[in-house]
């Protein structure tokens, strides 16, 4: 489960921030997470509560966003919603896609008290 270590990376880089900003911790954190990025958001949501245990991240409010997948077909030229990260061009049903969008895993906002 790579979520678990997802999330404690999160941690360390909030801590990071708290220190660096003489802060004493997170009101809330606003995450984007790709919708091809492979990370399970159930199992995410599902250890966050232990893994953000005793941090500057307890007790924080949670946003996560989810980023849909768009790729551009690098046959046709054609832009497309992906939903799986092996779908095919709609137009040319090519599978040579270049991603533009939906492997995003980043922390878009914290706010510090």
């Amino acid at each position: 489960m790579h979520e678990l270590s997802i999330a404690l990376s999160i941690v360390d880089i909030a801590e990071e921030e708290v220190k660096k900003n003489k802060a004493s911790s997170v009101e809330e954190i606003e995450i984007e997470v790709g919708k091809l990025s492979n990370i399970q958001i159930d199992s995410l949501e599902f250890i966050w509560d232990n893994a953000v245990k005793s941090s500057v991240l307890e007790g924080a409010r949670r946003k996560v966003n989810i980023i849909p997948g768009k790729a551009r077909c690098t046959v046709c030229c054609t832009e497309f919603t992906m939903n799986e990260i092996f779908d095919a061009c709609p137009d040319c049903h090519d599978f040579l896609n270049e991603i533009l969008e939906g492997k995003e895993l980043k922390i878009k906002s914290m706010t510090l008290i």
